[in-house]
């Protein structure tokens, strides 16, 4: 394959598709995905680490100003332009509005950098929500909610965070597979009662 003949940018950005993706689902040697050996272990009923990043729509926003005001749902997604992540974030801005209806915010994260989320959300046409970047320090957040992997991109998972600062669901699934959201929908509902 010669890569100097590529003249459009959907064979680049094809072929990056195809090399994210397997870096993204390689295991280690015991066949296992790497995880940080020291990452934190957050639980329900745990107060949910505040933070500051900047995200790709709305400058820098922090999460304890939610406090008092909205539930949020942190969304972590291991990176943009890869095929998992690419049906798991449109998911969302396909049921914006129940968010909305749950008084919550939701927040995606990745260790992108804040112009690949520019550009990525530009590609899936728009969205109503807040890609924050956890780009530098790189993946602070990320190690602060035990999700940072070895090799430097995010688990997939789902902190469920109430008005009061705490996580009160946490869905952890395989980078390869899709978070519930008709089950994110029913915890939301939960703490509306």
């Amino acid at each position: 394959m010669n890569f100097r003949n590529w003249t459009s940018a959907a064979q680049k950005r094809r072929f990056w598709v195809i090399v994210l993706s397997l870096w993204e689902l390689a295991p280690n040697a015991e066949g296992n995905i790497d995880m940080t050996e020291d990452k934190v272990e957050l639980k329900v009923g745990d107060p949910a680490p505040d933070f500051t990043l900047n995200t790709h729509n709305e400058g820098e926003l922090n999460l304890a100003w939610y406090q008092g005001r909205k539930n949020v749902v942190l969304a972590f997604y291991p990176a943009d332009w890869t095929p998992v992540c690419a049906t798991q974030v449109p998911s969302y801005q396909k049921v914006y509005e129940k968010f909305e209806d749950h008084d919550c915010q939701l927040l995606c994260i990745s260790v992108d950098s804040v112009p690949c989320h520019i550009a990525w959300a530009k590609s899936l046409g728009g969205l109503g929500f807040p890609l924050m970047s956890d780009f530098w320090p790189h993946g602070e957040v990320a190690r602060r909610y035990g999700v940072l992997t070895k090799k430097g991109y995010t688990e997939r998972v789902v902190f469920l965070i109430d008005k009061k600062g705490i996580i009160r669901w946490i869905q952890r699934v395989h980078p390869a597979e899709l978070p519930d959201n008709d089950e994110l929908f029913c915890q939301l509902a939960m703490l509306k009662e």
